[in-house]
């Protein structure tokens, strides 16, 4: 760790909740370098939690598998870009390196403050929830992944969670994809590029999508992949923030891309420093407070857009106001879900309670499982036969029912008439 440096402290948000209309603005005095080892969560305000917790507890409802989109941070770059340590320097965990693509499934990074001094880590993945610690994370994580994308080098849809409660982060929800890949290496499918593209766009196409675009300092913004993907959904940039790594590797005309804005960033830059080695996160941010302040061209560039504190502030401030923005509609849009479940609740049948009520409906079941062969092999298409995804979960769960009542029912169950013991209230 250099000594004799010496930091200001961050100055606080300043943040306004009207109740009236969801709405909130957030006003930030322009942010200072942190103190020596002050921790990020300095670049944020606990007054904003309760909209950030609003959009946790929709998350855990699973309310996107009904459709309705959610405000969400995608992390988008080029496979050598910095992309994970970005992150790294963010959680304050180490996450997987390596040769090639390291992110191979969607990672769902969920960062929570924690009072308690020792962290909490979980992988939440195919209805599992698996404890780990900073030791080993980075094995758990890959781990994970090769049972969710396989022993291969290629990619998988299927998204693993991480969830980190550690004292000191920002409340931060963000989606980590694949770095893009041009060439297929050894092992990848030869349309490599095409499945991670693919990907991407499906992630970063919603109006409610930020896209954090990580670029290294020492490329041409304005060839970078990830940057045209961003510029084809957000023609005007208002969803897309950039973050330069690097800074230290390629200082060089930094100051002039960061300002003339070639790519259309609506919502600005941030330059960072990677980690290097075995830096301690705390050694990290010093050694990049220290750059930015004293070298010779870095130092030009504007405190407000440089460092990891800063890129903190500004991605909680943009999913808050992303996420008061939106709240409204979600909320409409879960009433009219809830409204019309309820009106097919109310079209149901009562209870079948009699022996012909449940004849009947095992006919009917029995003519809803014909309808698929009559379409596919025999090409017959009865419009009274069509049926929608609910009645096909219906009816795989009655025919579990029956067939429990089978096992468990014994003597109880008549065959004939397929009513047993305990079934009479499904």
């Amino acid at each position: 760790m250099a000594g004799g440096r010496r930091a200001t402290p961050s100055k606080a948000i300043t943040v306004t909740l009207r109740d009236t209309d969801a709405s909130a603005s957030v006003h930030a005095e322009q942010p200072q370098p942190p103190a020596v080892v002050a921790p990020i969560v300095s670049s944020y305000n606990e007054r904003i939690r309760p909209i950030l917790d609003a959009l946790e507890n929709l998350r855990r409802l699973n309310i996107t598998e009904e459709g309705i989109q959610l405000p969400s941070i995608v992390v988008v770059g080029d496979q050598s870009s910095g992309k994970s340590s970005v992150l790294e320097s963010l959680a304050g965990i180490s996450l997987p390196r390596g040769q090639g693509i390291c992110t191979k499934v969607p990672l769902v990074m969920r960062l929570q403050n924690h009072p308690l001094p020792g962290p909490e880590l979980v992988l939440e993945f195919n209805g599992k929830m698996v404890s780990t610690d900073e030791a080993n994370v980075s094995e758990a994580i890959n781990a994970a992944t090769e049972e969710l994308a396989g022993h291969g080098k290629g990619i998988s849809n299927n998204p693993l969670t991480l969830v980190v409660k550690k004292n000191g982060v920002p409340v931060l929800t963000m989606v980590d994809l694949p770095g893009i890949t041009r060439v297929p290496v050894h092992g990848q499918p030869e349309n490599i590029y095409d499945q991670i593209k693919d990907m991407i766009m499906k992630y970063i196409k919603p109006e409610e999508s930020n896209i954090l675009n990580v670029l290294s300092a020492s490329v041409d913004f304005t060839t970078c992949e990830t940057i045209r993907m961003s510029q084809s959904v957000d023609k005007t940039g208002l969803r897309t923030l950039a973050v330069v790594t690097k800074a230290d590797k390629s200082p060089e005309g930094l100051l002039e891309k960061v300002t003339a804005d070639d790519v259309n960033i609506g919502l600005g830059y941030v330059c960072v420093r990677n980690r290097i080695g075995d830096e301690s996160y705390e050694d990290a941010r010093i050694e990049e407070q220290y750059l930015f302040e004293s070298h010779p061209m870095l130092s030009k560039i504007d405190k407000s857009i440089v460092g990891i504190p800063v890129l903190a502030q500004k991605l909680v401030q943009v999913q808050a106001l992303s996420i008061s923005k939106t709240l409204p509609e979600i909320v409409r849009k879960i009433h009219e879900k809830l409204s019309n479940n309820l009106s097919e609740l109310e079209k149901l049948p009562t209870d079948l309670a009699t022996v012909d009520a449940m004849t009947a409906f095992k006919h009917i079941i029995e003519v809803i499982k014909e309808s698929p062969t009559k379409i596919i092999h025999r090409g017959e298409f009865d419009e009274s036969l069509s049926i929608s995804g609910k009645c096909e979960k219906l009816q795989r769960s009655v025919k579990s029912k029956i067939e429990k009542s089978i096992v468990h029912g014994g003597s109880n169950f008549d065959s004939k008439t397929g009513v047993g013991s305990g079934f009479e209230h499904i």
